[in-house]
């Protein structure tokens, strides 16, 4: 069995935990309140990885710990309602992902510890106060890394020698987002590169955004959040008909028919958070916890994709990818 599917099987099973033996465990159990951004199908590795470090930690779903997991399925209201549920269930933790999920649970509660596995410029967009010292009741790790939008077009010019004219799509409800497409476009005219703006605000925009592109560029830049990630497959599918290749923020994106990826390991990511619950259930406060950057980054390259798009990957650019998908 490959390990990637292992962990896979790892969170599942915990996920699975029968409602009927975590009602026989004792009441004095501390609660982890776990909101997925969208679906347990979408989020299985990233819960897998968090939970398997919890295990290595002595935090085992149902003896040790309880873990209550709800899925926001890309809604930010229900985002919000599952983030009231947890108030109201009192949880000792709190873990999300997405500057827009971990926002609503920042609503929801001054109190709960708050532990957010990734999220865009924390500091930037008002999450918190500053990396070294939050303050509040909230920490975790930031996605935000110096350059990464400017390296991934420099990927894509790797590819497409010729790229000129390059499509950026973005939700631009996520202010995180909002401040990605800005820098996308500093990067791309450092590179000489025009660029047309695609905003989205919600699943049915995304055929809408296409249909104004046609013709209009030579690859799209996704930017990633909840919104995109829960319309991926339809995303890609679309760039394919319009013979767009893409670059993507995770792997997640490249799985479902996107040409690359570059951007932080999000299993990684998911791993560290649940040491950040290990300290906060040991007693540590959520203010004094400093916020982590990404240390881990991986390229992925979908061969299947670049096949469709007649594109012919460089040996050079293929040679330093962490996973290629055949």
């Amino acid at each position: 069995m490959r390990r990637r599917d292992f962990i896979k099987a790892v969170g599942v099973t915990a996920i699975a935990w029968p409602a009927t033996a975590r009602a026989q465990q004792p009441a004095k159990l501390p609660i982890i309140g776990f909101l997925g951004q969208t679906t347990l199908s979408a989020a299985s590795e990233w819960v897998a990885a968090f939970t398997q470090r919890l295990r290595e930690l002595g935090w085992i779903d149902g003896r040790t710990v309880v873990i209550e997991y709800r899925w926001a399925e890309g809604s930010s209201q229900r985002a919000a309602e599952i983030a009231a549920e947890f108030v109201r269930l009192k949880v000792n933790v709190i873990v999300t992902s997405g500057t827009p999920q971990v926002a609503a649970v920042k609503q929801a509660t001054s109190i709960i510890p708050i532990v957010f596995a990734t999220a865009g410029d924390p500091v930037g967009t008002g999450l918190v106060a500053s990396l070294a010292s939050p303050g509040g009741n909230i920490t975790g790790l930031s996605v935000q890394a110096a350059d990464l939008a400017g390296k991934r077009l420099e990927i894509l010019r790797e590819v497409i020698p010729r790229l000129s004219r390059v499509a950026i799509i973005g939700n631009v409800g996520n202010p995180f987002i909002v401040q990605e497409l800005a820098e996308v476009r500093t990067a791309a005219g450092s590179l000489g590169l025009e660029v047309v703006m695609l905003e989205i605000r919600r699943k049915e925009d995304i055929s809408s955004a296409f249909e104004e592109l046609k013709g209009r560029a030579d690859a799209l830049y996704v930017c990633t959040d909840v919104l995109a990630n829960a319309n991926r497959i339809r995303i890609n599918t679309l760039a394919l008909g319009a013979r767009l290749p893409t670059i993507h923020g995770t792997r997640d994106y490249v799985e479902a028919a996107g040409l690359m990826s570059y951007g932080a390991n999000y299993p990684d990511l998911f791993r560290r958070a649940a040491g950040y619950v290990d300290k906060i259930l040991r007693g540590a406060i959520p203010a004094d916890i400093p916020i982590e950057q990404p240390t881990k980054f991986d390229l992925v390259i979908n061969l299947v994709t670049a096949k469709a798009l007649g594109l012919t990957i460089p040996a050079a650019l293929l040679g330093r990818a962490d996973e290629v998908i055949e």
